[in-house]
């Protein structure tokens, strides 16, 4: 599905070392196998705004069982709650400048129909943007943090128009109607320019900037330079305008646009992915992102110098992202491991001192017990070198040997990453190996192995996932006939079309709320979709022309006669991407050909699970699955419960 948009929905790993050489065997140890309770005892912590007058930090945490908003007092450390919703997960999106209210975003069951919200300091709260289908999404605040900016598809549910709201009144103003449909990527600081963008495929962008006095349109993307532009701000004097591309590169870099005479000049170039790039809010700072071999690299650089700020490093840590506070003097620090989820730090410009205001790991959970990721790399049916991320059982061995899992990330375009998922360590620390394979079509790896699977998917991207199971066969501390597959979205689709195309392959496949009809899921896109549906369409094929040829052929549900071996299926009921008619179609398939299928249905999640007693129950029953089916016979439990 949406190359660009689903990578956000399968949240998915990784870690960075180069190729597999297989290493010396250490003694094994005592390793304490740990409950699905305790590993979701962790807490899930993002986010990161500064208050006004920096004392404060507003995060986002799951330790409540759902998302909820929290304050970390930045003298004390202390952490306090601010919203204590027991249905909804509520998402944080800013302060209000000047101000302790607080703007949030939440959604309904999952349903990604996501409202904004204003929070007040006596808990009171309002609906800025109410309408029943009204999809609203934070755009900024203007130069002098008097009104804010979101886009609304209140008046046309295919299309996100421009508005602001002054601070105070919250009255919504239109300052652009987007009747192109393109999609709109920032406003400029004086509000005389908009940069639009167009998806022309999931490969290719246009980038323009247009004049909201004239309506004059400027195109930014060069013709004869075809390839993705994404823009990434302007300058606060007006005279400039960033944005990223891989038109004339394999990897995306960093430009600046001259807006007067339309020169452009390089910024920053590597042999990875420019992933984003900001200015902090005086421009003292520019921040870049590099998606470096499946992990983030972080640069802060000084405008003035054009140097690189030093900062302390942080063992095992990989900085995940940074937030500079409004005055430049401090720093706000996402960082994570394969090990233990992401933890917040504040590092301090002048003192120079870094400070951990986070523990985000159950105390009762021995980080030793976990296992390090490591990236390596195999050949494929072609030859084709694929990255994939590999979790090792601590005491795996010849003479231990244990089952493995293929995972498959969503997407088709995303990418497995360095990073800590609970259910990955939680199937390692019960002796599954697990191998994230960023299968072609990935992103992360240059544009020509991005654009490998268009038009073919379900074939070599596919095989890819066959080689990788191939490469686990190699390694002698894997029982080379017990393997199975895994993944989420996209890489539900995969394991689906894993079990069904390639029934000899896969001793199980999970599928988390994957495809199994793309004619369906291509004509049932969400309305909000309409930029990019064109996009989408050339790249998996159009279901209302003689692509649906294609396009039946590669769905698994129509030639669910062929899938054999046990399949778990879990799914959101409100899930707008993929239908749960979906997950019930193909589970019914399967029941009428006897192959023993376990389904679960979430009646209060959408595309991804968020309720921590969800997560609990799900996951926690693909372990007992994978022991059933993978591990074991599967003789003791040949009937599942729906």
């Amino acid at each position: 599905m949406k190359k660009t948009a689903f990578h956000a929905f399968i949240l998915l790993l990784t870690v960075t070392m180069f190729a597999c050489k297989q290493k010396p065997e250490e003694p094994q140890r005592t390793v304490k196998q740990y409950s699905i309770d305790q590993f979701y005892k962790n807490k899930n912590i993002f986010g990161g705004q500064f208050n006004s007058d920096e004392s404060k930090l507003l995060i986002c945490s799951n330790e409540s069982g759902i998302y909820n908003l929290y304050e970390i007092n930045l003298d004390d450390g202390t952490k306090k709650q601010i919203t204590d919703s027991k249905v909804e997960s509520i998402f944080p999106v800013d302060y209000v400048p000047g101000t302790d209210q607080i703007i949030y975003s939440a959604d309904k069951g999952g349903n990604e129909i996501s409202h904004l919200y204003l929070l007040s300091s006596d808990s009171s709260v309002v609906d800025l943007t109410p309408g029943e289908k009204e999809k609203a999404s934070f755009a900024g605040w203007n130069k002098d943090k008097t009104e804010m900016y979101y886009l609304s598809n209140k008046r046309d549910p295919r299309f996100f128009d421009l508005y602001k709201m002054k601070i105070g009144e919250w009255k919504p103003e239109m300052l652009y109607q987007n009747n192109d449909g393109l999609e709109i990527s920032g406003i400029s600081w004086d509000e005389k320019y908009l940069a639009l963008a167009q998806n022309i495929t999931t490969s290719e962008t246009k980038l323009f900037l247009v004049d909201l006095k004239t309506g004059q349109r400027t195109e930014i993307s060069q013709p004869d330079f075809p390839g993705i532009y994404t823009a990434s701000g302007f300058s606060k004097d007006g005279s400039s305008f960033f944005y990223r591309t891989d038109a004339d590169s394999e990897f995306m870099y960093l430009v600046k646009y001259n807006i007067a005479d339309g020169s452009r000049e390089p910024l920053y170039q590597s042999n990875w992915d420019v992933a984003f790039s900001y200015n902090s809010e005086n421009e003292k700072y520019r921040v870049i992102g590099v998606n470096e071999d499946a992990r983030n690299k972080i640069i802060v650089l000084d405008n003035a110098t054009g140097q690189e700020v030093a900062f302390p490093d942080i063992p095992d840590g990989n900085i995940l992202g940074v937030s500079i506070s409004d005055n430049e003097d401090k720093m706000r620090l996402s960082v994570g491991t394969s090990k233990a989820p992401t933890n917040i730090y504040v590092y301090d410009f002048g003192t120079k001192e870094l400070k951990k205001l986070t523990n985000s790991l159950n105390p009762d959970i021995n980080p030793d017990d976990l296992v390090a990721a490591e990236v390596v790399r195999f050949n494929s049916f072609d030859s084709l070198k694929i990255p994939a991320i590999f979790y090792k059982p601590i005491n795996a061995s010849a003479d231990n040997k244990v089952p493995a899992l293929i995972w498959v990330h969503g997407g088709p375009g995303g990418q497995s990453r360095t990073g800590y998922f609970a259910l990955i360590q939680y199937l390692v620390n019960h002796n599954y190996a697990i191998l994230a394979v960023n299968n072609r079509g990935s992103s992360g790896y240059g544009k020509t192995f991005y654009k490998m699977d268009d038009q073919d998917h379900g074939d070599k991207d596919l095989m890819d996932c066959i080689y990788g199971k191939k490469y686990l066969q190699t390694l002698d501390y894997i029982d080379p006939e017990k393997i199975g597959i895994i993944g989420g979205s996209y890489g539900g689709y995969m394991t689906m079309a894993a079990m069904t195309f390639h029934p000899n392959e896969f001793k199980v496949g999970v599928d988390l709320f994957g495809v199994t009809n793309w004619l369906r899921t291509l004509k049932s896109i969400p309305p909000y979709w309409e930029s990019f549906r064109k996009a989408l369409y050339a790249e998996m094929g159009d279901p209302f022309t003689a692509d649906s040829v294609r396009l039946y052929n590669i769905s698994p549900l129509f030639h669910a006669d062929q899938i054999k071996n046990p399949v778990m299926v879990l799914q959101g009921k409100n899930d707008p991407r993929v239908l749960q008619v979906e997950s019930d179609e193909i589970v019914n398939a399967m029941k009428q050909n006897n192959v023993p299928v376990e389904y679960v249905v979430f009646p209060d999640e959408g595309h991804g699970f968020r309720k921590k007693e969800n997560e609990i129950n799900g996951y926690g029953k693909i372990l007992t699955f994978l022991d059933t089916y993978l591990k074991g016979s599967g003789e003791n439990n040949t009937e599942m419960k729906q």
